[in-house]
């Protein structure tokens, strides 16, 4: 072959884009050629791409993926500006902050697929919640969260104040009633990044989680006497929705735009990208762009019904996506698949 088709071989350009970058990011380009991990490799530029041209970036978290730890490379994204805004369900949001003051007594249980029923009952007789392979202790994560969030419901009750679920954690974190019993390192935790950058954070359907639970309950036990007290998926809409368009309005008519990175799937994805038909279709405004770069990396197979695994281009039907958006979709675990792509985004 002659050098001069050589050059345009997706291994000769990937391997000349990662010469500046690290050596992750030049395993990548030598050894990610075919398959799920081109796809990868394939979105890992596009996302480079994206921020150079101008572009923010939206990441949502659906999973279970502040206990599989992505905070060590998520957090690096955030403190860097690779990340500008997050989505994450209501478990991602207080899981992070679990694993920062309780991480020492979490359990691993690399047998899991064969645990028995009984197995599972004494695990529950210790309070050892299970997510996968992974067990959070009730005592020393929930319920040591759970008393210090509450005096934050409580007064913001007393004083007619209403906040955000977000908003909660980052007082709690800014209030430094924990920082001194942190045991993991700060710079692995990507709400604690998120809280010191102020990153505007969206929780849809927050109630279903361990701290809305503990929420209800103390609702209805009357311990907090207004259930609005902690605001509702609707006003994460609607600020969702006005952060989306003074973010489009100052990158202006220039290359940038919005971009929209979905770990996972479901409401955590699901709900975001819904701002823009929402501000197309129901609010009727116009100059509104669509996401400007498109990936989902999620293990959910393309099946009847699925919005997890319906492929990119059925969002352009909805008015989600445009039909040149860049699109990406990676077919697989994503505790493995987004810390090889943030690292390429960070020149790792």
């Amino acid at each position: 072959m002659s050098a001069k088709f050589r050059k345009h071989l997706p291994e000769v350009v990937n391997a000349r884009i990662a010469r500046s970058k690290g050596p992750i990011s030049r395993f990548l380009a030598r050894h990610y050629r075919h398959f799920n991990s081109a796809a990868l490799l394939d979105a890992a530029k596009g996302y480079d791409a994206h921020l150079k041209a101008g572009g923010k970036m939206l990441v949502t978290l659906a999973g279970a993926m502040s206990t599989a730890e992505l905070g060590i490379s998520l957090a690096e994204m955030i403190r860097r500006g690779k990340i500008h805004a997050i989505v994450c369900t209501g478990a991602n949001l207080e899981e992070d902050m679990f694993n920062l003051v309780a991480h020492e007594y979490y359990e691993r249980v690399p047998d899991y697929r064969n645990l028995t029923p009984g197995d599972e009952q004494a695990l529950l007789d210790r309070h050892m919640n299970r997510v996968t392979d992974t067990c959070i202790p009730e005592k020393e994560a929930m319920r040591r969260i759970e008393e210090i969030v509450l005096g934050e419901w409580v007064a913001a009750d007393r004083s007619g104040e209403r906040c955000f679920p977000h908003e909660f954690m980052y007082r709690i974190l800014r209030g430094g009633k924990l920082g001194k019993s942190f045991q993991i390192d700060r710079k692995n935790s990507w709400l604690l990044a998120a809280c010191e950058k102020n990153l505007p954070i969206v929780v849809p359907g927050w109630e279903d989680s361990t701290l809305g639970n503990m929420f209800a309950s103390h609702v209805i036990t009357g311990v907090v006497k207004n259930v609005h007290t902690v605001r509702s998926g609707i006003e994460y809409m609607a600020e969702l929705a006005g952060w989306y368009k003074k973010t489009a309005r100052t990158l202006g008519t220039g290359e940038g735009s919005i971009g929209f990175f979905q770990i996972g799937g479901g409401i955590a994805g699901d709900f975001p990208i819904c701002v823009v038909p929402m501000l197309h279709q129901d609010l009727r405004q116009t100059g509104i762009p669509l996401w400007g770069y498109f990936c989902q990396v999620s293990d959910s197979t393309t099946s009847y019904g699925s919005y997890s695994g319906a492929v990119p281009n059925e969002k352009i039907t909805w008015g989600k996506l445009g039909a040149s958006t860049p699109k990406f979709i990676v077919e697989s675990d994503a505790t493995i698949v987004a810390p090889l792509i943030f690292a390429w985004v960070l020149g790792e």
